[in-house]
């Protein structure tokens, strides 16, 4: 058995750097990797096939799919909270992990939606709820757009791998206990902790100065 764990370790290691290290050899084109950021002649920015401010979360189930996928108000006790769309297991090209896509929906809608909700939980952190959209409200919740995305990848992305494929940041900032690396003209944060898993966030790049409070 701990073999098997090690080999599939090793494998999955092999199948994150594989494409750093042997880009000569490798001809295969694999889409829908984080690094994979592209600037709209919007200003904003498309990754995982999204097109951040314009696609609805009703576009992102078409595109990623409804496998293993939550429609929720997210909220601490002293917040309206925020609608949220949540892939448990997602895989972005070779490589997965947990994603996020976040709305701006206003906090009008999100009071109705969190009175009529399905059932609530408590998060895992037990400091905020999650109350799941009722099927009375998923369709007008769906016409939400996109505002931003985070990444939680399973494997681990350390400084080597994230200057080989993201880049040189534009600056790195000490913030809440991780490593910010930061690359503002294309709306993309990514923070490495010591003890926790990496975090990638994506928003527009005109959104990118209110980055710190929109994660909060």
């Amino acid at each position: 058995m701990k073999k098997t764990l090690l080999a599939f370790a090793l494998l999955a290691a092999v199948l994150l750097v594989y494409p750093i290290l042997n880009k000569s050899e490798n001809t295969e084109i694999i889409t829908g990797l984080p690094w994979q950021v592209d600037v709209m002649p919007d200003g904003a920015t498309q990754v995982f096939g999204l097109h951040i401010g314009v696609s609805r979360l009703s576009d992102v189930l078409g595109i990623l799919g409804d496998d293993d996928v939550e429609l929720a108000i997210i909220a601490a006790s002293d917040e309206v909270g925020s609608l949220e769309m949540y892939y448990g297991h997602f895989r972005a090209g070779v490589i997965a992990g947990k994603l996020v896509v976040q709305t701006h929906a206003s906090k009008q809608d999100i009071k109705d939606w969190r009175e009529n909700a399905a059932k609530f939980d408590y998060m895992a952190s037990g400091q905020a709820k999650k109350y799941i959209v009722s099927d009375d409200d998923i369709k007008l919740a769906l016409n939400e757009a996109v505002t931003g995305l985070t990444f939680i990848p399973a494997l681990n992305l350390d400084e080597e791998i994230i200057l080989a494929r993201f880049g040189e940041p534009d600056e790195r900032v000490q913030l809440g206990g991780a490593t910010h690396f930061r690359y503002a003209a294309k709306g993309l944060d990514i923070a490495v902790f010591e003890d926790a898993k990496e975090v990638i966030q994506y928003v527009a790049p005109y959104d990118f100065k209110n980055i710190d409070g929109m994660r909060e």
